[in-house]
């Protein structure tokens, strides 16, 4: 009986704890007023949140004194850093910390394997726009789809490296306008179905390619639309597009579109498969 008690007790424990370490971290991505990541933020915890809650009751929650100080001194470091807050890539790493203290306080080390697929939501929410940048040259790439989208819309755009240049003006692809955040976006929304529905090795194959294209499109089809904007000298409206609501308007249609992909692609053949039955 006293055994059951300190269960129940460890788990009301490690829900507030958990409880308040999702606030911070969702607050303080408000406050950096990336919409993104807060939109990607809410995404991964409501995964993670999801996956723990179907398999609550089969947990293994025994732990021992290292793993729970481990996990208690991460928890604190997180705690440390929210007063401190870096509105940068400490904003991606503490969810894995996070969880990696919550997970090492509940089940040790040896438990973890039991949460490999929420530690690795959240291994992949420590990607970034600015490690992405350091190891691919994103701005080439999109510079000549977008070069590409403007020849073929009639166009006389001239691309020179990073240079997008009309007649009547030029633009430079930088960082900003790479399309990497949707990117990393649509790659998460991925990783969270997959992770949640039963799927095949061709769909686990397929879908993070579809998400990349997807986001990598329509934000070349955005940087059209600047260039054609810059041409015109517009600035206004570039910069509506560039920095304002409008890049905001371009994630979220890259998001629906990517939405209705997994609804008549992948559920759509679960639940065929649910009703496909053998008399």
């Amino acid at each position: 009986m006293s055994r059951l008690k300190l269960v129940k007790d460890l788990k009301f424990w490690l829900i507030a704890i958990a409880a308040g370490l999702i606030t911070i971290h969702l607050t303080l991505t408000w406050r950096s007023g990336n919409t993104e990541l807060l939109s990607t933020s809410f995404l991964f915890w409501a995964a993670v949140s999801s996956l723990l809650w179907q398999k609550r009751d089969g947990l293994e929650l025994k732990s021992d004194a290292f793993s729970s100080i481990f996990g208690f001194a991460l928890i604190s470091l997180v705690l440390f850093k929210s007063l401190y807050p870096g509105y940068g890539f400490t904003l991606h790493v503490t969810p894995l910390i996070s969880m990696l203290g919550l997970g090492l306080i509940a089940s040790g080390v040896k438990g973890l394997k039991q949460y490999w697929r929420e530690l690795l939501l959240l291994a992949f929410f420590v990607l970034n726009q600015e490690l992405i940048l350091k190891v691919f040259n994103v701005s080439l790439l999109t510079a000549k789809l977008t070069s590409v989208i403007l020849w073929f819309l009639g166009f006389p755009v001239v691309q020179q490296g990073e240079i997008l240049s009309l007649p009547t003006g030029s633009v430079q692809i930088g960082g900003a306008c790479a399309g990497v955040g949707t990117i990393l976006q649509l790659l998460g929304l991925a990783l969270v179905v997959l992770l949640i529905f039963p799927t095949k090795l061709k769909e686990k194959i397929l879908l993070p390619f579809v998400a990349v294209i997807v986001a990598f499109t329509l934000n070349g089809i955005r940087v059209a639309l600047m260039t054609v904007l810059a041409g015109l000298s517009n600035k206004e409206a570039f910069e509506y597009w560039h920095l304002g609501d409008g890049s905001v308007i371009f994630s979220m249609i890259s998001v629906f579109i990517f939405g209705l992909i997994c609804r008549f692609w992948l559920l759509k053949a679960g639940s065929e498969k649910e009703n496909s039955v053998e008399f």
